[in-house]
Parts: C-alpha cells; structure tokens; sequence
C-alpha cells in the first residue's frame, strides 16, 4: 500500500511514513493509491469477526488493509491495546441506542455512541489507537516526535489524555481563545504533564488550523523540531475513524444486502470523511448526510457546488462550538476524489482559488451532481433553536440527554430518514461537556462522570499567544531544548 498526495507530489510513501508526517511535502492530504475494495465474501468475514471477536478485531481487518508496515502481531496488539471495554465502558465499544423520533413510519434512527472513552468525545475513538501507533514507531525509530494540533473542542482533549506520559513524544496543542466550553478548557489545560503544551490563540478555531499548515509546510523547520500533528490531515486519524462505521453497520443490519444511512455533524469533515473512505471500500451506505451548524461552509457546497470560506469576523460562535469552523481541511480528500484524482485540479482550487478568492464553484459542472448521485452526500443545517428543540424532544420520548452536536446531526437526519434503511447518527459527545446549553434546555445539569468532579477548579496551565506561526515556532523551538 502506496500513499500519494492530492496535489500531485512525486512520492509514494508508506503508512508509517505519513503517520509521522501529517501533511504532504506540497501541502496537499495523503490519501491511498487506490481504495481496497470489500467483496461480499470479506464482508461477510469482518461481519463475523465483529460478531464474535468485537472491535478491535474489527479494527485490526480493517487497519490491515492499508497498513503492511507494521507486522501482524504488533498491529492486532496495538488495536486490542486501543480498544478495551475498561477504556470505553462497554464491550461493543460503540454500541447503537434506537430513538424515538417524529421520522416517517417504518423509518428507524438510532445513535452510534462514540462518546464513551477517556475524554467524552468522539475523537477519543481514534486518538487512542494514535497515541500506540506513535509510541510504537518511534520506539522502532528510537526517534522523538513533537505534535502540534489544533482543536475547536475535543480532538484537543483527546489527542492530550492519549499522549500523556508517552515517550518520545511532545504535544503543542493551539485552541481559539475563549471559544471552547468551560468543561472543554478545563480538560485540556488542567493537565500539568511536561509534555503537554496548551496555547491558546487570539483568533478562530480557522486561524489556529491555517497556523498548524503554515508551520507544517515550512520543510525546513519541520524537519528540524521532527513536527507531526494528530489533526484529522493525518490519514492514520481519519482512518481508524472508518473502522466505527463498519462497526455501526453491523449491529444494525442483519444481513449484508441491506443498507444503512449516516447522519454526521460535521465542521472540519473529518468525521464524514471516514464514512466515504467506508463507502467507497464497498460499505453499504446509502447516504452520508453532512449536518452543520450556523457556520453552514460544508451545507452551501453541497446545495450549490460553492466553497465559499468565511473570515473571522464571519465565523459564527455558536452552542456547538466544535462545530465553529468555516474552512474544512479534510474537505480536499472528498474534492480530489470528486475531480477523479486531477491532482493538479485540487491544488488549482485549494491553493490558487481559495487563497486568492476566497472560494471556488463546482456547482455548474456535470459532475457536481456525482456528490449526491456516486458519492451519496446529503446536507442540512442547524441552529440554535433547532438545538434546543432537539434536546426537548428526544429527552421526553426516549429520556436520553444528547449534546448539542448530536442534536445537530439527528436535527438534520430525520426529515431523510427512509423506512427500510437505518439511520445512524453519531454521538459526537457526551452532554456534561456542553452543560450550559442543556440547562437551557431542560433546566438541569447532565450527569457528570465522577473523574471529572470538580475539574473546572483545577489548576490549569497555559500560553496564551497572538494569531501567529512565528510565535508558534518560538515557543515550540524554546520547549524543544
């Protein structure tokens, strides 16, 4: 398994190779050679090794299919290492919650619960296997490697409690500047870990994302402070993603011939990214349904065929803040497949088009219509009031609190919900992270987890600095010494 760049650079390069590097040398995002394609025998074979040997089985079929650098045994160790019923409170690890809603008759939506691991949040899901898979090759390396992420939320929090303690590795993790939840803030910058750096960014979950490429595309300093980033531009991030929407598929079909839908909250499209890696493998989805928020970037593409980034001042700061986002970095995966992998195509647009306009327009070209017809996106938008009234509806018909993302993706999911296809919506996380907006809803706090008591009153250490790639590099170039 090769790994090529969708701006077209020369390299092919193998998985443990991108998994340290992140972004491709011409700033573009590694995807495979080609995607392996499940037959209907092998999908038939990981439907009962999910059945009877559970997820990180799951995992490690389908890690296998990209991964050949990393020996067999060590792969399945890192996969059960990963994936335990004590790190994720239940044995499906991602198990399925059916919901009352007000879809049509016949129709039935469920949540996939990924919100179960150490931080809350769905990220969790393939934070964990990261931080294995980097001790693991940098042990084999006898390397050092210093991450620098940036998060809206979650992926923050995730990406910390996965690579705390672990050897060899540094992690810069860049945040907008007041724009998480007071529960989100308090678990990242609580921890206290030497290799833990949290910067907060005057700016935008956007501006801290364009830092992150900025840093990463100067080679030079790359190389010298050995830079990786566990954002969802690492391909070895969004692919242990795919793993959880062939697991949702199996528990909620009961045969191989059905198909299931996905509903997915979605900002930097990451998440849903996964699921059309799954869908073009073979997974039987029918519809990837991209649900965003007031910052609705991905939801006019999908209507109108424009991308169209805003700027800070146009990012809207909402009650799904991990959702505050208006330039979508894995987005230029989907596009590179949509333009049948023209490399030079996708840098023209994400390169040239968007850095000197600001946006780009398929909408008028023939194949725009292959996103809804080949590729089975769908979109929709929500707001707060949506939010809200999500929260109250699903709380009084299935006495389940959701998190103001989820009720995004499930706002967006039922008016397309079609009786005979299940309906998945993922979780993206668990209600107590975003109390705020629950209390305004049903006039009472989640339940909150007992590790995380009292969290907010912790001591918390972080660097706040001005929206700059220069003072990022400082700053990481003192710590490295």
């Amino acid at each position: 398994m090769r790994y090529l760049s969708t701006r077209g650079h020369a390299d092919r390069k193998r998985f443990c190779e991108i998994l340290l590097e992140g972004l491709a040398p011409d700033g573009g995002l590694y995807l495979p050679e080609t995607y392996p394609q499940i037959s209907s025998v092998q999908l038939a074979h990981l439907r009962q090794v999910w059945k009877t040997q559970g997820y990180a089985a799951l995992a490690f079929e389908v890690l296998s299919l990209y991964v050949d650098d990393i020996p067999a045994s060590d792969l399945r160790a890192l996969c059960e290492k990963s994936y335990t019923e004590a790190s994720f409170g239940t044995p499906e690890i991602v198990p399925l919650k059916p919901l009352k809603t007000k879809a049509v008759a016949g129709a039935q939506v469920s949540l996939e619960a990924l919100s179960n691991g150490p931080t809350l949040a769905f990220k969790d899901m393939a934070m964990q296997l990261l931080g294995n898979l980097f001790e693991y090759e940098l042990a084999r390396r006898n390397a050092e490697l210093n991450i620098l992420g940036a998060t809206s939320g979650d992926t923050g929090s995730a990406a910390e409690y996965a690579m705390r303690g672990k050897k060899g590795v540094r992690v810069f993790m860049t945040s907008p500047l007041g724009r998480m939840s007071p529960f989100q803030q308090a678990q990242m910058f609580s921890l206290l870990d030497e290799n833990i750096h949290n910067i907060a960014i005057e700016g935008v979950f956007d501006d801290c994302q364009d830092i992150v490429k900025a840093v990463s595309n100067d080679l030079e300093f790359k190389r010298k402070y050995k830079i990786g980033t566990v954002n969802s531009i690492n391909w070895a991030r969004l692919l242990a993603q795919v793993v959880y929407y062939f697991a949702g598929y199996f528990q909620a079909t009961q045969n191989d011939t059905q198909k299931v839908s996905f509903s997915v909250p979605s900002g930097n499209f990451g998440n849903v990214c996964a699921g059309h890696v799954a869908r073009m493998m073979g997974l039987p989805i029918e519809q990837l349904i991209v649900a965003t928020n007031e910052n609705d970037v991905l939801d006019e593409f999908f209507r109108t065929g424009v991308y169209r980034v805003r700027g800070t001042a146009d990012t809207h700061e909402t009650s799904s803040p991990s959702m505050d986002i208006s330039k979508a970095s894995n987005f230029e995966r989907f596009v590179f497949d949509l333009l049948n992998r023209d490399a030079a195509r996708t840098k023209n647009l994400f390169f040239d088009q968007l850095n000197q306009k600001g946006q780009f327009d398929l909408g008028q070209e023939p194949l725009f219509s292959t996103a809804k017809t080949k590729y089975g996106f769908l979109s929709g938008k929500s707001t707060h009031a949506d939010r809200l009234q999500t929260i109250q509806e699903v709380f009084a018909n299935n006495q389940i609190m959701i998190d103001t993302h989820t009720a995004d993706g499930l706002k967006v999911a039922v008016p397309l919900a079609k009786p005979g296809v299940p309906m998945l919506v993922l979780e993206t996380a668990l209600p107590i992270k975003f109390a705020a907006t629950l209390v305004e809803a049903l006039g009472r706090e989640p339940d909150r987890p007992a590790k995380f008591e009292g969290i907010e009153a912790l001591p918390k250490k972080v660097k706040v600095l001005p929206m700059s790639a220069v003072a990022i590099k400082t700053y990481i170039a003192q710590h490295c010494n």
